[in-house]
């Protein structure tokens, strides 16, 4: 992992470092109701996912910088369709990196060992 750029993570939150500062935690639980996923940045709820077709998030109010609004977006999106569909550590540690490389973030992928 560069210096200048990675993702730090800790059980469900996670840190996007983008030239060398640190955004974060960016976390996600589950509704009350279990139907849908609540997703917060810095413990502050800014959006929810209801269904593959409904999801709404907006991050404008931090002022973050777009490329780290995109990789927390990646980020939440292949931990969350890694959790649903059952993959394992190492299933998810590769959609993510294959999806950031996909999307141009290559230098944001971890290292797996």
């Amino acid at each position: 992992m560069s210096t200048n750029h990675g993702l730090r993570f800790d059980e469900t939150r996670f840190w996007v470092i983008h030239r060398r500062l640190e955004y974060g935690p960016f976390d996600y639980e589950w509704s009350q109701d279990f139907r849908g996923v609540e997703l917060t940045y810095q413990g502050t709820k800014f959006g929810e996912i209801c269904s593959a077709q409904e999801i709404h998030a907006d991050l404008k109010e931090f002022a973050l910088p777009m490329r780290v609004v995109q990789v927390a977006s990646l980020v939440f999106g292949c931990m969350l369709l890694g959790v649903k569909s059952g993959f394992s550590a190492g299933e998810r540690a590769s959609l993510l990196n294959n999806t950031l490389l996909d999307h141009g973030c290559g230098h944001f992928v971890t290292p797996t060992t």
